[in-house]
């Protein structure tokens, strides 16, 4: 695959698809972080120019054009999470390095009335796997809290190992909060993650464990959670 052709790029399984990030998906997602604020709240990392409560949308209009800034870049792979292309969340593979490091962070959230419908796995199943076959990265790292134990169960039944507590790394409802850190390298998935979770490596397709929040929004919002920052911390978003 050619560098153009790895970004912009859709990655879909079945109903469940990741597509680049749009300028038109601002109300959409003000909208569903809107509805879903109880659901994020308690994982989503603070900012106050995007509260999650229904506002203009003038302020996600900046944040997409921003991480799709980056995205140009090659620092960032902002997408938006669809169900029979129906919007429901975002999942960001951002804080990309190059040179001999060659890694990332995933961060993710999913609108609650999708959560068990093994969206979320996928969907980071199918981010990791264009990051290590396509893009060519090593290393995919989620951040997320310890009491998020729906999103810990996503990256643990794809593979990702506990690589310890990184000590209040961001400032999350009111506090600086702890995160785990979970990590996964190319050698380990040397099949690809969906392949190797379809294929009885852990619970299997269907099997979400109702996965809560990470963080998706990007270095503005990016975690491992389900979001682009905490529900998985770094890049921002809900995990």
């Amino acid at each position: 695959m050619n560098r153009r052709q790895r970004w912009p790029v859709t990655l879909r399984e079945g109903a469940i698809a990741l597509r680049p990030l749009r300028l038109r998906d601002a109300p959409d997602l003000r909208d569903t972080r809107a509805r879903n604020a109880e659901w994020l709240r308690p994982w989503e990392p603070t900012y106050p120019e995007m509260p999650l409560r229904t506002t203009g949308v003038a302020p996600y209009l900046a944040m997409i054009q921003a991480i799709r800034r980056e995205a140009r870049q090659g620092l960032s792979m902002p997408w938006a999470v669809t169900y029979d292309d129906r919007f429901v969340g975002q999942l960001t593979v951002g804080a990309i390095v190059w040179g001999s490091a060659r890694s990332a962070q995933v961060g993710y959230w999913i609108d609650n009335a999708y959560a068990g419908r093994g969206i979320t796995p996928t969907a980071v199943a199918l981010a990791v796997d264009h990051s290590f076959f396509n893009i060519g990265l090593h290393r995919i790292e989620a951040n997320i809290r310890p009491e998020n134990r729906a999103s810990r169960r996503v990256v643990v039944k794809l593979g990702f190992r506990d690589e310890g507590v990184r000590r209040r790394q961001l400032h999350i409802d009111g506090a600086w909060r702890d995160h785990i850190c979970y990590g996964l390298t190319a050698e380990e998935a040397p099949r690809g993650v969906l392949r190797r979770w379809y294929d009885g490596g852990s619970s299997g397709p269907t099997a979400e464990g109702g996965s809560g929040p990470g963080s998706a929004l990007g270095p503005h919002g990016l975690n491992g959670g389900e979001d682009p920052r905490d529900p998985a911390s770094p890049p921002p978003g809900p995990n």
